[in-house]
């Protein structure tokens, strides 16, 4: 008998209330063994219970086989950063892929960014020092560098893929050294081969040239603009999933905001959490169940029904509808 996957659904606000119950839909329709349960966090829990993100909840997403997350909305640098640690998450995975059908800047663009998830500027070390003074300390570590490049060079082996590292090591030169040597180190082990750039001068060349870029391997901050820049070139953020993954755990979540201007409208374009849930899939082992839904995304995301943010006038279930028709 298949083993069932635990998955914890965390709604959060804003459009998460929409694109998430669409993503459970169509995960229901594949035949991967999950169970779901439900948990809150978000602005209106902050309202309600005065924390967005309750200990109940970050035990529960510790403690499941992975986790579908939507969007948090102030709240969320305090609901998102420890729910990636509850789940032991070092990788953050973020595939950008131009679709047929939609209109691309750059429908050449199929790149992946392996963004280290735990340090940087994002480690949440600020003060102020006196009045109108702050400072925010950034952290770069040998092996959190030498983790996520582990990850990267193996993702891409898998994948038989090119590699670049971006890094700003001409300036930030403790930081972003440590990071680039670390890189390099690992890559001399493995016999690996990749380029690196400049994360300014990439940002550049990205937009002009994407289909040079295979999988790329970035800090924290780094990873977090690029993999945005990369969501302008294929049209939205709408189509951008995301993996944050670890040894065990991984949390599940598209790359967009709760979108407070459309929330409750239904109009929510569900494609990138549909795609994460797929990510999900694949992290759980069902290969096969993420290609169903991967292919269903592609052919109604180039055939239509399509959300107003691709052109179309369909709502959120609309969408998800045709999707679940497909599988």
């Amino acid at each position: 008998m298949t083993a069932t996957d635990d998955v914890l659904v965390i709604q959060g606000d804003g459009i998460g209330k929409e694109v998430v119950p669409a993503a459970v839909r169509v995960l229901e329709a594949t035949d991967a063994p999950l169970r779901f349960a439900a948990a809150s966090a978000g602005d209106a829990v902050a309202e309600e219970r005065g924390t967005p993100l309750p200990q109940e909840t970050r035990e529960r997403a510790a403690d499941a086989d992975a986790v579908l997350f939507g969007a948090a909305g102030e709240t969320a640098a305090d609901v998102v950063l420890p729910l990636r640690e509850a789940v032991g998450s070092y990788a953050n995975v973020r595939p950008a892929r131009a679709y047929p059908g939609v209109d691309a800047v750059k429908p050449e663009t199929d790149l992946v960014i392996v963004r280290e998830n735990t340090e940087g500027v994002y480690s949440g070390i600020e003060s102020e020092i006196t009045d109108g003074v702050t400072t925010l300390t950034r952290v770069v570590t040998e092996s959190a560098s030498r983790q996520i490049a582990e990850f990267g060079f193996e993702y891409a082996a898998e994948r038989d893929a090119s590699v670049t590292v971006a890094h700003k090591a001409n300036v930030m030169r403790q930081t972003d050294g440590t990071f680039r040597d670390a890189v390099a180190a690992v890559a001399a082990e493995r016999d690996a081969e990749y380029e690196t750039m400049l994360m300014d001068a990439m940002a550049t060349d990205m937009i002009q040239h994407p289909e040079s870029y295979d999988v790329v391997i970035t800090p924290n901050l780094a990873g977090d603009v690029l993999s945005d820049l990369a969501a302008g070139l294929v049209g939205g953020l709408g189509l951008l999933p995301s993996a944050n993954v670890g040894s065990d755990g991984g949390m599940f979540e598209p790359v967009h905001g709760s979108a407070p201007d459309i929330a409750g409208e239904g109009i929510a374009n569900p494609s990138a959490t549909l795609l994460s849930g797929a990510m999900l899939l694949d992290h759980l082992g069902h290969e096969t169940a993420a290609e169903n839904v991967r292919s269903a995304v592609r052919s109604v995301l180039s055939d239509g029904p399509r959300t107003p943010d691709l052109g179309g006038d369909a709502s959120t279930d609309a969408v998800t509808d045709a999707v679940v028709a497909r599988l």
